[in-house]
């Protein structure tokens, strides 16, 4: 039947001749060929038709995408409440030298990553087990709980141990990033992942912004003192615990993600979906190594993968390396922002108090999230992500050495060489022209700093893009975590030593701390070139 098709069509053409084609009039759409003719023709008109129907974005699942993100939000909140008050937190606490000041509250930042380093990729595999709903909500009740305790601690030990509960439950990040991998496919990844990637920011404003405007409360209101009764008891209890106001507020928010992920999350791990989805994520041609290469010549992998197996993919190896350094670049400017900004200008610092960091990192957070809003889709549509993260890795050398030069800005711009912002108060007789130029040096700083996490969420599309198969995805996301996890820890007490080591020793005149992070800058922008020759392309056309 089909032959006789085939023969009446070649026979009906008018111009037909021995050199004419034999395939040349053969019409892909006519009736008569149905599917039992495997017309070269007709293979090459769907392929087409198949290529630029691919090239139209999938339609995001926006109620997926919102609660992931609610849910996201929760750890940058709890992990950033802290930092405006954790140094006068320690000094409460009965340490009173500035240098072991720094150390102590390097030590208890690091703690949180210590802990995740050694529990990331073990939920990531307990995800692709038991799915990724149910670890998550086990992660976000953890870190809830931990955050409130956090404040009712009496020593620094009990403040590292809290600290350590909290990276354990909060290790469960890579298992978000891994379901927004699942959730969406490279024709809507450039709105997807700026949206996401929203979240950190907007957590280290709202973060700071309750660490530093709710911490130690009964000194910040002396009118209570005069009350009685319950309000009187409140009082006291806020006395023997100034800093358990924001661990509460930031803990009641993560409860609410608690609620959220249970009532709203649904399972992404094809393994454990409850009904089947449309989504195009599981289609392995949305993944780069299927995308990118034939059956024929594809390496072949083991269903579950260890960690050496990933670490010998070059592109996955390179994004765990430079994941590291672009890990160490952050961490250690917040920690060193907040040292620098607290210490005396006269020791190398600015002296502001906790309510100025808290509102500074704050506006750090509004740059991001601006940045990642309205500039980061017209970026990935535009340019390679791979160039995107090499450029924001070249960022950082610049962010660690204008920091001091505001330092000398304000020590050479008072008469007396006093503080510009007196902890006890007053204000010191810095002129206008230097507070102007000494507030857009610090503001131009925090604004590199953001343009330079940019690098976050072109890792996580690097990541996605870049996996050999749909199943590597959620081990690959915990290794390339791990490896960040492995920075944080090494990175803040490294940058709080470095700090104190350069004020108490006077080396480079107290700033050799800023030398050494931008000649570590450095390397982290070298290490990431090497995932341009590496990676495959993430534009979708």
């Amino acid at each position: 039947m089909a032959t006789q098709g085939f023969t009446s069509i070649v026979r009906t053409s008018p111009s037909a001749t021995e050199r004419t084609p034999l395939l040349q009039n053969v019409i892909p759409s006519s009736p008569e060929l149905g599917s039992d003719l495997p017309s070269p023709s007709l293979k090459a008109h769907k392929d087409l038709l198949g290529s630029k129907s691919r090239m139209e974005p999938s339609p995001l699942p926006q109620a997926q995408l919102i609660t992931l993100c609610l849910v996201r939000i929760v750890v940058p909140i709890s992990f950033t409440q802290i930092f405006p008050y954790i140094n006068e937190f320690i000094e409460f606490l009965g340490v009173t030298d500035s240098s072991q000041i720094g150390f102590f509250s390097g030590l208890v930042e690091s703690s949180f990553a210590i802990s995740q380093l050694l529990f990331i990729y073990h939920w990531a595999r307990l995800s692709d087990r038991f799915g990724r709903r149910p670890i998550i909500i086990i992660g976000t009740l953890g870190v809830a709980v931990m955050t409130i305790v956090f404040g009712l601690a009496n020593s620094i030990p009990e403040l590292i141990v809290y600290r350590c509960l909290a990276g354990f439950f909060g290790a469960t990040t890579s298992v978000i990033h891994t379901v927004l991998g699942e959730i969406t496919d490279s024709t809507n990844q450039a709105a997807a992942f700026p949206l996401y990637g929203i979240t950190g920011p907007v957590g280290s404003i709202i973060g700071p912004l309750i660490g530093g405007s709710l911490s130690n409360p009964a000194q910040k209101f002396e009118r209570i003192d005069h009350a009685e009764g319950l309000y009187s008891r409140i009082v006291s209890f806020f006395y023997l615990h100034p800093y358990f106001l924001p661990g509460l507020v930031s803990g009641i928010i993560s409860l609410m993600g608690v609620a959220l992920a249970y009532f709203c999350l649904e399972e992404s791990l094809p393994t454990k979906r409850r009904f089947p989805t449309s989504s195009s994520q599981t289609d392995p041609e949305t993944f780069a190594g299927a995308n990118n290469e034939s059956e024929d010549n594809a390496p072949s992998f083991p269903k579950h993968p260890s960690a050496r197996i990933l670490l010998s993919i070059p592109i996955i190896r390179a994004l765990s390396l430079s994941g590291f350094a672009l890990e160490m670049n952050g961490t250690s400017f917040v920690v060193l922002f907040v040292l620098f900004c607290y210490t005396p200008i006269e020791q190398g610092g600015l002296a502001f108090p906790p309510s100025v960091i808290g509102y500074a990192l704050a506006f750090t957070g509004v740059v991001a999230g601006l940045t990642q809003l309205f500039l980061m889709p017209v970026f990935l549509r535009r340019f390679e992500a791979a160039k995107i993260y090499s450029v924001c890795m070249a960022v950082w050398p610049l962010v660690f050495l204008i920091l001091p030069c505001l330092n000398i800005i304000a020590r050479y711009g008072s008469d007396h060489g006093l503080n510009d912002y007196d902890r006890a108060g007053g204000l010191t007789p810095l002129s206008t022209h230097t507070k102007a130029i000494l507030w857009v040096g610090f503001f131009v700083t925090l604004t590199l700093s953001r343009v330079g996490g940019i690098a976050y969420p072109a890792s996580m599309i690097l990541i996605k893009n870049n996996v050999p198969c749909p199943e590597y995805l959620g081990s690959t996301n915990g290794l390339v975590q791990w490896f960040m996890c492995l920075s944080r820890c090494v990175s803040a007490a490294f940058a709080s030593s470095a700090f104190a080591f350069s004020a108490r020793y006077n080396i480079m005149g107290g700033y050799f701390w800023a030398v050494l992070h931008a000649l570590i800058a450095v390397l982290g922008w070298w290490l990431a070139r090497s995932i341009s020759l590496n990676s495959k392309s993430t534009l979708s056309s």
